[in-house]
């Protein structure tokens, strides 16, 4: 813009009725005007061309005048309009009654000089509102309303319309050469080079775009817009038709990728399994949103507005609030639907998304969208502690009468179990979970008390004696251990052979045992004591049966009693061998039905009762089969031979009996 001095005040040259005289002037390069300058729809530049130097006078002459109103205290006697300023106002006037600002965008140089014109303008209505009681400055002030609200309207439809041209061409062909989930991305580019508002070639190809919805020129001119808005005064009316405009954008990419509004009702008319696969969906457009749409979505905002920082700031944070909330409301509609033990996970998920969100809007200034993330956390995490919590009630209620058949692993230990080494997957955030909680509800001494105490001895590392590593999940895991085993403890009691009792307890504490070995989140969290005494526990039960069912067998092969003044009483030798043939008949048909599911734990028990029983017949044998004579009498009371015995251990616990007979 040309603003030499020494042509200012002489080449501005004014009529009576303040029109220009320019005319007769010829550009600063000596080259001589057209001839129809005075209709701005041919040509902004020629416009401006032909008059700038005269609008540059005007334009200082303007600033002159507005810095001399300002400093008037008498407000009912104005200094009287330079004829400059008004013959800008009429000119503007005139030249916005058939205004093509299509012609003006075209060129930088005339949009720029064009935006002084309105600023100019700007300053004189806002100074002008001081002096209305003056009619001239009435009537000026009139003119300069028209010629604003005429800018602004036409700014604003040509800043709606340039939001709106969404290149759908570059959407089709990413969408075409993607993967449906992949396509989810399609109307946004994740590249991270910053845009240059000085680059507008139209050339670049959608990989070199920042924003494939938009080329850069779009981008640049709805940055002039933006800044020529809210530099008249209409900052509201600018961010309110941008919010407008890509809220319903994004909105609609939200429904694309198949994310629509589910109310609570909605929410608690579906089937679960229904629910779940809107969860999983969620959970996915949640996560993309927070890495991927949110950041594009904010850095076109503040490309958008890049003269105005602070109100890219809260723009966007209106917007994100706004969109999130959408989101937000499913969570909460999840979280207060019917809750069940296998509801939990799901619930978890839902808390790490939100979880994982809130890195992700730290940058954006808006405490609201934060508050209301936290709530919807907070909300998620009440209902996943009540439902854990759950878990224990239902140990408590499971008191039936009957006992599991065959001593075999009760329902309630493998879904107990079950519950727990899944729910150990996820132990990191229960732990925050009820982290979270405690200190929700305990702001007394004793609640922060426990937390302080908790990270401390997690800080350093565990525990060296083998005790488990103490935090509240790790307290709510040992409660529902100790539930269960007071459950298993009454559930034993239900049978009436000691024996049977005592297999029940140890396929029960066998199968939590190796539950716990099995997954080193438990194992880790119960500790090598808890595993130590559970073994200690295990071999008892093993003691008890063993005493139980062989020990009294083992009192038929017993010597005492067998001798009468010196010498073996046969008959007393014939009530042992039928005694012991028929105990033994009773245990096999009795305990061939029993179940020890766990193929280690059977061996062992096999391998123990073998260990003990054959042993000691095969000594009994040897020592008094010779008092039975050969045949029919031996057969009759020697039933079987050590072989046999053994075959018939290693038929015990199968849960599949065999008569004797058939094994022989």
């Amino acid at each position: 813009m040309d603003k030499n001095p020494s042509r200012k005040s002489s080449n501005f040259p004014r009529s009576a009725n303040g029109d220009t005289a320019a005319q007769e002037q010829v550009s600063t390069d000596g080259k001589p005007e057209m001839e129809e300058t005075d209709h701005i729809e041919q040509s902004i530049k020629d416009v401006f061309s032909f008059t700038k130097f005269n609008i540059d006078q005007a334009m200082e002459d303007v600033d002159r005048y507005v810095e001399t109103l300002s400093k008037t205290n008498d407000k009912s006697n104005p200094p009287e309009i330079p004829s400059s300023v008004d013959s800008l106002l009429k000119m503007l006037e005139k030249e916005m009654a058939n205004f093509d600002y299509k012609k003006v965008g075209q060129n930088q140089e005339a949009q720029s000089l064009f935006c002084q014109c309105l600023t100019r303008v700007s300053k004189l209505t806002n100074v002008f509102n001081e002096f209305t009681a003056n009619p001239s400055i009435a009537s000026s002030l009139n003119r300069a309303s028209t010629i604003t609200h005429l800018v602004v309207s036409l700014l604003d439809n040509e800043f709606r319309k340039v939001l709106e041209s969404c290149n759908q061409s570059n959407n089709s062909n990413i969408e075409s050469k993607t993967t449906p989930k992949a396509s989810k991305q399609s109307s946004f580019s994740s590249h991270n080079q910053e845009f240059d508002p000085k680059v507008q070639s139209e050339s670049e190809s959608p990989e070199e775009e920042e924003f494939p919805a938009y080329t850069q020129q779009a981008i640049y001119k709805m940055s002039r817009l933006a800044s020529s808005m809210i530099s008249l005064g209409y900052e509201s009316e600018c961010c309110m038709a941008y919010n407008m405009v890509r809220r319903n954008a994004f909105n609609s990419e939200l429904d694309r990728l198949g994310f629509h509004n589910i109310s609570i009702e909605d929410v608690q008319r579906m089937q679960w399994e229904t629910v779940e696969g809107e969860i999983s969906l969620w959970i996915e457009i949640l996560n993309q949103c927070s890495s991927i749409l949110f950041p594009i979505e904010q850095k076109l905002c503040n490309n958008i507005f890049t003269d105005h920082p602070s109100i890219a700031q809260r723009l966007f944070g209106d917007f994100a609030l706004a969109v999130t909330v959408r989101f937000l409301n499913f969570a909460e509609a999840v979280a207060l639907s019917k809750r069940s033990a296998e509801k939990l996970f799901k619930f978890l998920d839902m808390y790490e998304a939100l979880r994982d969100m809130i890195p992700a809007i730290e940058n954006i200034h808006s405490q609201d969208l934060k508050s209301e993330i936290y709530a919807a956390k907070g909300r998620l995490r009440e209902a996943a502690v009540s439902i854990f919590g759950d878990l224990e009630n239902s140990i408590k209620r499971d008191n039936g009468r009957t006992p599991v058949p065959s001593g075999a692993v009760h329902p309630l230990t493998r879904y107990t179990m079950n519950y727990l080494e899944y729910a150990c997957e996820y132990k990191d955030t229960l732990e925050q979970v009820f982290r979270e909680q405690l200190k929700t509800k305990g702001t007394s001494t004793e609640g922060e008390s426990d937390i302080k105490k908790w990270d401390a001895e997690i800080n350093k590392g565990g525990n060296e004696d083998g005790t488990p590593k103490t935090s509240p999940f790790a307290v709510q895991l040992n409660k529902i251990m100790d539930l269960l085993d007071e459950n298993l403890e009454m559930k034993s009691k239900l049978y009436r052979d000691p024996a049977l009792r005592n297999v029940f307890l140890m396929n029960n504490g066998r199968y939590i045992l190796q539950k716990i070995k099995g997954s080193n989140d438990i194992n880790d969290i119960m500790g090598a004591q808890w595993c130590r005494k559970r073994s200690y526990d295990l071999r008892q039960y093993h003691k008890g049966y063993t005493r139980e069912t062989w020990g009294r067998l083992l009192q038929c092969l017993s010597h005492e009693g067998l001798q009468v003044n010196g010498k073996v009483s046969k008959p007393v030798l014939k009530e042992r061998f039928k005694m012991f043939n028929s105990m033994f008949d009773e245990i096999h048909k009795t305990q061939s039905t029993w179940v020890v599911s766990d193929e280690q734990l059977q061996s062992e028990l096999r391998v123990s009762i073998s260990a003990v029983v054959i042993p000691a017949y095969r000594s009994f044998l040897g020592r008094f089969q010779q008092y039975f004579s050969p045949g029919r009498q031996s057969e009759k009371y020697i039933k079987y031979q050590p072989e046999d015995i053994e075959n018939a251990i290693d038929g015990l616990f199968d849960g599949n009996p065999t008569s004797m007979t058939r094994r022989k």
